[in-house]
């Protein structure tokens, strides 16, 4: 008797996000368009030439000085606040990936959370199976559909035996 799996019901998305979100969203894109560039220099522009009308003062060079520390501290954190809402996305994009993927290793699932030595281990089993498949083949050649449909199943039948039996 085959095992089923569990259902797994989907997600309920509110995509509602809060005013933070939002902002620091809204910021992430403003600041990295062109426009924020341009405004960014014509400020500095604008302070390097009123420079000799304030006689280069310890005051002019405050100005700019406290400006851009208080920007960065505060883009820092609302930066900080999209990247880590993008990189959680990406992670569960992922995670998706693998688990709808036959052959792949669902140990790679929430690899996110092993400590540095874990993830060092997994990197050199990685980095092993890069060399060689190198050694194997050369990469300036075309591969083909079918020596990938090929490979795919050759590895399925290969982990067939291992896995069914763990199911």
């Amino acid at each position: 008797m085959k095992k089923q799996s569990p259902s797994l019901s989907p997600l309920p998305l509110s995509h509602e996000q809060t005013p933070f979100e939002k902002f620091s969203s809204w910021v992430t894109k403003a600041t990295g368009s062109v426009w924020a560039f341009l405004i960014a220099l014509g400020v500095v522009l604008v302070w390097a030439i009123s420079g000799p009308f304030f006689q280069y003062s310890e005051t002019w060079q405050l100005v700019i000085n406290t400006s851009t520390t208080i920007v960065t501290f505060l883009m820092v954190f609302v930066i900080q606040k999209a990247q880590n809402k993008d990189s959680v996305s990406i992670q569960l994009k992922l995670n998706e990936l693998i688990a709808a993927t036959k052959g792949a290793s669902n140990r790679l699932v929430g690899v996110e959370s092993l400590n540095q030595d874990e993830l060092d281990v997994l990197c050199k089993h990685y980095e092993t199976l890069a060399d060689l498949t190198r050694k194997a083949s050369d990469l300036r050649k075309s591969h083909s559909i079918e020596e990938a449909y090929k490979d795919t199943r050759d590895k399925l039948q290969e982990e067939e035996g291992s896995n069914l039996d763990a199911l």
